[in-house]
């Protein structure tokens, strides 16, 4: 398969620390790894509303360590974050973007070959462990009746594409 590939492609929430079993808190992502010893996970503050750590620096670590090692294209395929929407003005989400989408430039502008980066998710849908109950969209689902509404992180994301256009790093 080497040589087979023409990009690679990233999801990226949050990072995993590990710990010695025992040595940290309990999270729910201990078990995910059937038929291994156990791990335990450090997850410092702040978190997303499904307990996942914060940490933009991970992202362009990331990015950056995944072009040196393959030498291929990288695009960020998801990346996103639950937040609980009591309101559609959902600072947190931006906050996240922002700062998820600055890392993306800084790891282009260390020298990963960064082709695209896709928010997780326009809407907010059915996650696969917690049902309808954390919300990831930047544009809200009512779930009785299907109307969708954008939320504030909509309108943050379109006006930085927009400010984004004219000064866009192309490959």
């Amino acid at each position: 398969m080497q040589g087979s590939a023409d990009w690679v492609g990233v999801n990226y929430y949050t990072p995993f620390r590990t710990a010695a079993p025992g040595a940290a808190d309990a999270h729910p992502e201990q078990d995910a790894y059937p038929g291994t010893a156990p791990v335990s996970f450090v997850v410092r503050e702040p978190r997303t509303d499904i307990g996942w750590e914060v940490d933009a620096s991970g992202l362009e670590q990331l990015l950056v360590d995944t072009h040196k090692r393959t030498g291929l294209p990288v695009l960020v395929t998801e990346n996103g974050a639950a937040y609980p929407d009591l309101t559609l003005d959902d600072q947190d989400r931006i906050a996240y973007l922002r700062d998820h989408i600055a890392a993306t430039q800084r790891a282009r502008e260390a020298g990963a070959d960064i082709r695209a980066y896709i928010v997780w998710t326009l809407l907010d849908n059915f996650e696969w462990a917690e049902g309808y109950t954390k919300t990831f969209g930047i544009v809200h689902v009512d779930p009785r009746d299907q109307t969708r509404t954008p939320k504030k992180s909509f309108d943050w994301l379109a006006e930085h594409i927009s400010d984004s256009a004219g000064s866009a790093v192309t490959p």
